[in-house]
C-alpha cells in the first residue's frame, strides 16, 4: 500500500516538476529566439547593405540554426530534469510517505498488542467456565475459587482498558495546566505505597518547588516510576526517590537495585506493550508495558523529558525533568 502510494507520489512530484520544467523551456525559446532575429535585424542595420546583397536568406538560416540549437539544449536539459527530478522525487515521497507508513505500522502493531493482551485473559475465564460446567459434582468450595480466579482476570482486564484510556486521552486530550508543588505530590504518592516509610528512602528539596502541568501528572509519574522500581527490585532492598532543583528545572528521580535493564532493550521500554525477558516479567510481577508509555506521554505533553540509564544487575534510574514555575502567593495557598 505505502510503495503504491509512494510512487503515485513521485509521479505527481514529476508531473509538476516537468510541467514547469517544459513551461520555462517554452518561455526561454520565446525570448531566446527574438533576441536572436533581434540582433540579426540590428547586424543588418549596422553595416547598410543593398537589398539583393542576400542578407535575409542569410538571416533567416541563422536564425533557423540558432533556434535548433536551442531547441536541442532545451531537449537535453529537460531530460536531465527528467533524471534528477525523478530521483528527487522519489526520495521526496518517501520522505512524505515515512512518518505515515511509521504512525501506521506503530497503530497495526498497538492493535495486535492490546487484542492479544485481551484475548488472554478472556482464554483463560471461558477455560475455566467451560471446565466448571462440564463438573456435575463442583463443590462450593471449587465454585468459590473459580470466582475468585475469574474475577482476578476481570481485574486485570479493567486495568488494562483504563490505561488504554488514558492513552487514547492523552493523545487528544486538551492542555489545562496547574501550579503543582512537587515535593508534596510526590509525598502523597510515597505514602501510599510505603505508609510505614520501609521499603523506599525519599530526599527532597529543603524548600517547596512548584511546576506547572497537566492535571494530576506528577502524581501520575511518581506512581508509575514508584510502582515499577517496587516490581522490579527485591523485596529487601529500597527504592529511592530524589526530588531537586536545578537551572530552573525541577528532576525527580526514581532508583533501584535489581536485574536492570539490558543495553539493548533501553531505546525501547518507552514503547506501548514493550516488556523485556522473562525475568521481568514473570507471573508474580506481570504488566501490560504500558505504564512506562504513558509516562512518557505525560512529560511530553507537559514539554518535559524522561530518560532512563541501567544495565544487567547495576542499578536502575528514571529521571524527570520538568520546567519550575513560581511559588504562589499566600493567599492563593490560603484557598487552595
Amino acid at each position: 500500500m505505502f510503495q503504491s502510494a509512494t510512487l503515485k507520489l513521485t509521479g505527481w512530484y514529476l508531473l509538476i516538476l516537468m510541467t514547469l520544467s517544459l513551461l520555462f523551456s517554452v518561455a526561454i525559446y520565446q525570448i531566446a529566439s527574438s533576441e536572436i532575429n533581434a540582433r540579426l535585424s540590428q547586424i543588418e542595420t549596422s553595416l547598410r547593405l543593398p537589398r539583393n546583397y542576400g542578407f535575409p536568406d542569410l538571416r533567416s538560416d541563422q536564425l533557423h540554426e540558432g533556434e535548433g540549437n536551442l531547441v536541442i539544449g532545451l531537449v537535453y536539459i529537460n531530460f536531465l530534469v527528467l533524471g534528477i527530478g525523478g530521483v528527487g522525487s522519489f526520495y521526496l515521497a518517501r520522505r512524505t510517505i515515512r512518518p505515515i507508513e511509521e504512525a501506521h505500522e506503530a497503530q497495526s502493531r498497538f492493535t495486535s498488542d492490546a487484542s492479544h493482551e485481551l484475548r488472554t485473559p478472556l482464554a483463560a475465564m471461558k477455560t475455566e467456565i467451560e471446565v466448571a460446567l462440564r463438573d456435575t459434582h463442583l463443590t462450593k468450595d471449587e465454585m468459590h475459587e473459580l470466582l475468585e480466579s475469574n474475577l482476578e482476570e476481570v481485574n486485570k482486564l479493567t486495568r488494562l482498558s483504563h490505561t488504554l484510556l488514558q492513552l487514547s486521552k492523552l493523545d487528544y486530550s486538551n492542555v489545562e495546566r496547574e501550579k503543582v508543588e512537587v515535593n508534596r505530590a510526590v509525598t502523597n504518592v510515597i505514602k501510599t505505597f510505603d505508609p510505614q516509610g520501609k521499603r523506599i528512602h525519599f530526599k527532597e528539596f529543603e524548600s517547596p518547588i512548584y511546576t506547572m502541568v497537566t492535571l494530576g501528572s506528577v502524581e501520575e509519574l511518581a506512581m508509575i516510576l514508584i510502582d515499577n522500581a517496587i516490581k522490579y527490585s527485591p523485596d529487601t532492598s529500597m527504592v529511592s526517590v530524589t526530588v531537586t532543583r536545578r537551572s530552573g528545572k525541577v528532576r525527580i528521580e526514581v532508583s533501584n537495585e535489581g536485574s536492570g535493564i539490558p543495553e539493548e532493550q533501553l531505546p525501547h521500554i518507552f514503547d506501548r506493550f514493550y516488556r523485556g525477558d522473562s525475568s521481568r516479567t514473570n507471573a508474580s510481577k506481570n504488566g501490560y508495558g504500558l505504564g512506562l508509555s504513558v509516562a512518557k506521554k505525560i512529560v511530553e505533553l507537559n514539554d518535559g523529558e524522561l530518560t532512563a540509564t541501567s544495565a544487567v544487575n547495576d542499578t536502575t534510574i528514571f529521571t524527570i525533568i520538568l520546567q519550575t514555575s513560581s511559588a504562589p502567593s499566600k493567599s492563593v495557598e490560603g484557598k487552595s
